[in-house]
């Protein structure tokens, strides 16, 4: 399962409606190769699921990733921060083993 926090929700569903985006549209969360610790994190607005795409949903946020991402994804939990110390997306992931100083990339 991939998890949502009530503000990533609030922040996505307006990201959502700014864009004009249906329902039909979905956060696509991924993982690929790097930044400085060897792994990133991807997040894109998709509307077309692939055969082997995982589905989850929470708190009303749809998620979907491929099975591979999953791997590295699985029991996080997508974060918003809108403070002083850094705004934007990201990711309290219990899989990683380190991360780097600017928070975008990590490893396992």
């Amino acid at each position: 399962m991939i998890y949502v926090s009530d503000k990533a929700k609030e922040k996505v569903d307006q990201l959502k409606l700014d864009a004009g985006l249906t329902d039909e549209y979905f956060l696509r969360v991924s993982v690929v190769g790097g930044g400085c610790s060897g792994l990133s994190y991807k997040l894109d607005f998709d509307n077309e699921t692939q055969p082997k795409d995982q589905v989850f949903e929470d708190k009303g946020v749809k998620l979907v990733t491929d099975l591979k991402s999953f791997l590295y994804l699985c029991d996080t939990t997508l974060e918003f921060s809108d403070g002083l110390n850094g705004k934007g997306f990201h990711f309290e992931n219990p899989n990683a083993s380190r991360s780097c100083g600017c928070g975008d990339s990590f490893s396992v």
